[in-house]
C-alpha cells in the first residue's frame, strides 16, 4: 500500500505586534472662527442686530434727528465750552472791564432772558430725545419678555420629556412631586398678579409699622 504524501507544514510568518493603542488627549478649545464654533451664530445675531439699528435709523423722522444732535451736543464737553467763552465773554464786557467795547446789557436782564429761553428749548429737545429712546427701550424690553417665555415653555417641555423617560427607566427621582410643580408652564399674568399682591401686603404692612 502506498505512502500517502505528507502535507507539507506550512510555516506562518509571525505577525507584527499591534501597534500600543493611542491615549486621545483632550482637545484644546477651539478659538472664534475655525470650524465647529458658534462664529456663524454670533455672526447672524450680530448681524439682525446691526440691521435692526439701521431700520430703526432709517425710520427716525427728520425732527427726531435734530432733537438727538442737539441733545447729543449739550451733553458734551464742547457745548461747556462755548457757553464759558459766550457768558464769560458777555459778562465782562457788561462789566466794564473792556473799556474798547460799550455796555449793551449793564442789568444783565438780556443775559438771563437768553438763558432762560435756551433752558426751555433745550430741555424740550431732551424729552423728545428721551420719549423716543423709551419708546425703543419698550420695544426691546418687550422682546426680550418674549424670548424669555420661550426659553421658558421649551425647558418645560424638555423637563417634561427628562421626566417620562426617568419614570420608564424607574429612576427613583423621577417621582419627586417638585418635579411635576415645574414641569407646569408659567402664566405671565398669575406671575404679575402674585407681585402685585405681594407689593400690596408690604405696603400694607409698612403703614401699619
Amino acid at each position: 500500500m502506498p505512502r500517502r504524501p505528507r502535507c507539507a507544514r506550512s510555516t506562518r510568518a509571525s505577525s507584527p505586534r499591534s501597534p500600543a493603542r493611542s491615549v486621545a488627549t483632550p482637545e484644546a478649545p477651539r478659538a472664534v472662527g475655525e470650524p465647529g464654533d458658534t462664529a456663524g451664530v454670533i455672526d447672524r445675531n450680530v448681524e439682525a442686530l446691526i440691521k435692526r439699528r439701521q431700520q430703526e435709523r432709517a425710520e427716525t423722522t427728520r425732527e427726531d434727528k435734530v432733537a438727538d444732535a442737539i441733545t447729543q451736543f449739550a451733553g458734551s464737553m464742547k457745548f461747556v465750552y462755548l457757553h464759558l467763552v459766550i457768558y464769560g465773554t458777555w459778562i465782562v464786557i457788561n462789566l466794564g472791564w473792556v473799556p474798547m467795547v460799550p455796555k449793551f446789557d449793564p442789568t444783565f436782564v438780556a443775559l438771563a432772558m437768553v438763558a432762560s429761553v435756551e433752558a426751555i428749548f433745550i430741555s424740550t429737545f431732551v424729552m423728545i430725545s428721551q420719549n423716543r429712546m423709551a419708546k425703543v427701550a419698550d420695544q426691546r424690553a418687550d422682546l426680550d419678555l418674549q424670548i424669555s417665555l420661550l426659553a421658558e415653555h421649551e425647558i418645560t417641555r424638555i423637563l417634561t420629556l427628562v421626566t417620562e423617560v426617568a419614570k420608564r427607566m424607574e429612576v427613583r427621582e423621577a417621582e419627586d412631586p417638585e418635579l411635576d410643580e415645574l414641569a407646569r408652564d408659567v402664566a405671565p399674568e398669575h406671575v404679575l398678579d402674585r407681585m402685585q399682591e405681594t407689593e400690596r401686603k408690604l405696603g400694607e404692612q409698612d403703614d401699619a409699622a
